[in-house]
């Protein structure tokens, strides 16, 4: 079986747990400093804090951000249960918007349409690797004065107009669990140019203290450790090169797959492919469902992301109407485009994708 995603932990990652099993020092220390400061490298020198996972990054991003009870904020519904969650544990309320069938990502018309006067932020994520339109959000901030937030987790290195994502939004949310383009194990990154913000972050990740036995305000235990971040340093070396087999592969599979709808590519994007994610055209679950069962049984792995929109979920039970949301997850499938990828794998995946396809 072909693997819809595969981590890649090779003899680098090893050593660097090694290492840090030897120095002793174990919880949040020199390790992680580093990794922040190598981060930042690529999302403009921006101020990075980290965490013990990406949704730790979500919540607390929120609330250094001022997101506070009653606060509303605009979310898409097709996105991880995260991206709300984290609204409702900072205080506010998530208020679901519809996508872009195209990107998948947040519809900026859509979301303006919704602001009110308790609006207080926008959280786009950049899903499947493809940034959102953040120069629209953009303008819709600076119009009705409310805050954009980058949810990223699975954004890592996805540009536009030349700008990784991570230097658009107050803050920015980024993930590091095992199946993301890179992985530190488990962890999470809050990104902001606002030194104030970045303080603030530093506080709530340590129980509310920068000083031992110093609490200044009510904080978290969502520390990473060094162990962590020596993993998630040396993956980052070797992301902007997995980055670009990525976009290899998906280039691959774009010019030769036949019969499914190929992924969208913005203009002035650039995808980093996080998955590869196509439509099985029809609008019919039960004929996506059988794609992904023959090519299953043709040794081709493949996953939804995500079977149900936020909105529906046990923990929100919302009745409302976004209709490119709910086509969506009747049609989208993603394919194998991690970098372990064989050229024979690839060959083998356009070959069963087209055959099946084909004869549905």
């Amino acid at each position: 079986m072909i693997p819809a995603a595969k981590p890649i932990i090779g003899d680098e990652e090893r050593a660097a747990v090694d290492r840090v099993l030897k120095s002793g020092m174990l919880a949040q220390g020199p390790e992680v400093a580093a990794f922040e400061e190598e981060f930042s490298k690529h999302v403009g020198g921006r101020h990075c804090v980290a965490m013990n996972s990406g949704t730790s990054a979500l919540h607390l991003g929120f609330i250094a951000a001022g997101i506070e009870r009653g606060d509303e904020v605009i979310v898409p519904s097709f996105s991880f249960a995260a991206t709300a969650n984290s609204v409702v544990l900072a205080g506010g309320v998530p208020v679901f918007a519809d996508i872009d069938p195209k990107t998948f990502n947040l519809d900026p018309d859509h979301a303006e349409s919704l602001i009110t006067k308790k609006t207080k932020a926008i959280m786009p994520v950049h899903l499947y690797g493809h940034i959102a339109a953040m120069d629209r959000f953009a303008e819709i901030s600076n119009k009705h004065g409310v805050k954009i937030i980058e949810d990223a987790a699975q954004g890592h290195l996805a540009s536009l107009n030349g700008r990784n994502t991570g230097e658009f939004g107050v803050v920015a949310s980024f993930s590091f669990y095992p199946t993301k383009n890179m992985t530190a194990g488990e962890g999470g990154m809050v990104v902001t140019e606002d030194a104030g913000i970045a303080r603030m972050l530093r506080l709530l990740r340590n129980q509310g203290q920068e000083i031992r036995y110093q609490n200044e305000v009510i904080g978290f235990n969502t520390r990473m450790t060094d162990i962590h971040a020596a993993i998630g340093r040396v993956q980052l070396a070797k992301l902007p090169g997995w980055t670009a087999t990525r976009q290899a592969n998906a280039a691959y599979l774009d010019a030769n797959l036949k019969g499914v709808v190929t992924p969208f590519v913005a203009p002035n994007s650039k995808h980093s492919y996080h998955q590869y994610t196509i439509r099985i055209p029809g609008g019919d679950a039960a004929k996506r469902d059988e794609f992904m069962k023959r090519i299953g049984e043709k040794g081709v792995g493949s996953g939804v992301y995500y079977p149900t929109p936020i909105h529906r979920l046990p923990s929100f039970k919302l009745d409302l109407s976004l209709p490119e949301t709910e086509l969506v997850i009747k049609e989208c499938v993603s394919l194998p485009v991690h970098p372990s990828l064989t050229q024979s794998e690839l060959e083998t995946i356009v070959s069963v994708v087209n055959e099946v396809a084909a004869s549905l």
